[in-house]
């Protein structure tokens, strides 16, 4: 497996799978809307060009969603000469029939089609189910409340044990350059379970600012979104997820950085070092890039 195309390469862990790859020297196509081998999932003229000449696909089926039909574009992906595809998907609490009576169902309902994709595809499939990234912080809405120093969070004290986007990249490089992770399901997450509130305080030490997290109800999180400039809808998927949270099933580990890997997934304290030294956290808003040149999503 030589040529790699990258779908969504700009994203939190796919622009960590393309830098992977590359130290590997492996031959990488990242693609994306905004790149010089465009590709766009509402245009499927941009499609078939970037299937051209590749035998392995890094598959993001969040970006499928609500846009086009996943098992459409793995078909043809088949039909292009691919001959492995590692897709990644999410993680749920082992009650997705609880998530798809949410604002989130449409979504949940979709990422499940987009595993299932890859599945039925006829080639080589791997799946990745990362639980909820430790990068969320670094994406708003949580992006500018830790900036303004007060993190509004509707999840009690469910617990969650945030995974790096780095380890989920390392999970997926396996998948897609070594033999033997064939037709498996890997559920990704970090080495503890942590409520917010921790989460928020690893952050605080990490930058060493005064940041508190205040715990509201949802229907309080839905108007704080709106206050934001979300709209409703887009406010409520937002906070769908959380139910989960309240279920308090979230907190479970999953090993499957170490079975794809052969080591123990990074801690959320580490991550939140090396996200603090780019100063994408300070008040100012103003982030720096950190040496190994990661900068934005």
């Amino acid at each position: 497996m030589n040529n790699v195309l990258v779908l969504g390469a700009t994203g939190k862990v796919g622009r960590h799978v393309v830098g992977q790859l590359r130290e590997r020297g492996r031959r990488v196509r990242a693609v994306s809307r905004s790149s010089p081998d465009r590709f766009d999932w509402a245009d499927r003229d941009t499609w078939r060009p970037v299937l051209a000449d590749v035998d392995t696909v890094y598959l993001n089926v969040w970006g499928v969603v609500g846009v086009a039909d996943p098992a459409e574009f793995t078909q043809l992906a088949a039909r292009s000469g691919v001959r492995r595809i590692v897709a990644l998907s999410g993680r749920g609490d082992g009650g997705e029939d609880f998530l798809l009576t949410t604002p989130y169902g449409p979504w949940a309902k979709a990422v499940a089609d987009g595993e299932r994709a890859a599945q039925d595809s006829g080639t080589e499939w791997t799946v990745v189910r990362p639980c909820w990234f430790a990068q969320t912080f670094e994406e708003d809405p949580k992006l500018s409340d830790v900036r303004a120093g007060e993190v509004l969070i509707p999840v009690g004290e469910g617990t969650v044990p945030f995974v790096d986007a780095v380890d989920i990249a390392a999970v997926a490089i396996a998948a897609l350059t070594e033999d033997g992770h064939q037709e498996q399901v890997y559920e990704v997450s970090g080495p503890r379970a942590m409520t917010f509130a921790e989460a928020v305080a690893e952050i605080a030490a990490a930058t060493g600012r005064d940041i508190t997290c205040v715990p509201v109800r949802l229907a309080e999180y839905v108007e704080h979104l709106v206050d934001r400039g979300y709209d409703r809808d887009a406010a409520r998927a937002q906070a769908g997820p959380f139910q989960w949270l309240h279920r308090g099933n979230t907190g479970f580990l999953s090993d499957g950085v170490l079975r794809a890997t052969g080591r123990e997934p990074r801690d959320f304290a580490a991550y939140a070092r090396r996200a603090a030294a780019t100063g994408v956290w300070s008040a100012s808003g103003v982030r720096r890039t950190s040496r190994s040149g990661v900068s934005g999503r």
